[in-house]
């Protein structure tokens, strides 16, 4: 799951980003309306929390911006403002919830896990053969044998998943899942897939996690 978090306080956002990650979250994180539009725009996010008060275009505006192009991904508007016309204002340009600060790290999460629960935007359970990935929960499971995984190994598992039988390459993984970006290890997405297939693919005779050298990787239950 991508979220991208747009807030201008930068303790509140490196807070939210740290805890989002623990909980195998991929995040984004930017203080500028402007820039939140164009990476709305051109990503795929499952979940926005979206400040009122940032840079450049403020909450309102963004949320209004992009409504009006037809981006349904969900929006928590995350704001100090706790009058009843501020809450108003929020939901009635394009918020699908609005969470008054301080609040309580727990109730985002459970704020968030309510969205993805919402048929409309995303199924919370992905299925490839006997795995099966409940992305509500971050549970994983190999022929009804619950799998631990860290939050890194869930966050690639849940992308290559999503992108079942799909090529994906290191730079588009790398795009789309920031941890890994940020890492400085050049061969850091190859170590993450051999940590996979031990937990994964290990103790199986179906091998789903396949590399075609030089191209990239797959999760499919065929033969590449």
């Amino acid at each position: 799951m991508r979220i991208l978090v747009v807030e201008d306080d930068e303790k509140i956002a490196s807070f939210i980003k740290k805890g989002l990650q623990e909980e195998s979250y991929s995040v984004d994180v930017t203080d500028n309306g402007y820039e939140a539009v164009y990476l709305i725009e051109t990503n795929s996010y499952d979940v926005i929390l979206l400040d009122l008060m940032i840079h450049g275009l403020n909450g309102i505006d963004v949320c209004k911006n992009i409504r009006s192009k037809n981006i349904a991904t969900p929006v928590i508007m995350l704001t100090a403002r706790d009058k009843v016309e501020d809450k108003i204002d929020g939901l009635d340009s394009g918020a699908d919830d609005y969470l008054t600060k301080p609040f309580a790290f727990e109730e985002l999460l459970a704020r968030i896990r309510a969205k993805l629960r919402n048929p409309s935007t995303t199924s919370n359970i992905i299925t490839v053969a006997d795995l099966t990935i409940d992305t509500t929960h971050h549970e994983v499971k190999r022929a009804d044998k619950k799998i631990k995984l860290t939050a890194k190994e869930y966050a690639l598992l849940e992308f290559l998943a999503r992108n079942s039988k799909k090529l994906l390459s290191e730079t588009v993984i790398k795009e789309n899942l920031s941890d890994m970006e940020q890492e400085s290890m050049s061969n850091i997405i190859n170590v993450y897939i051999y940590r996979l297939r031990n937990k994964i693919d290990k103790d199986f005779d179906l091998k789903l996690i396949h590399t075609v050298r030089g191209l990239g990787y797959m999760l499919s239950d065929q033969d590449v």
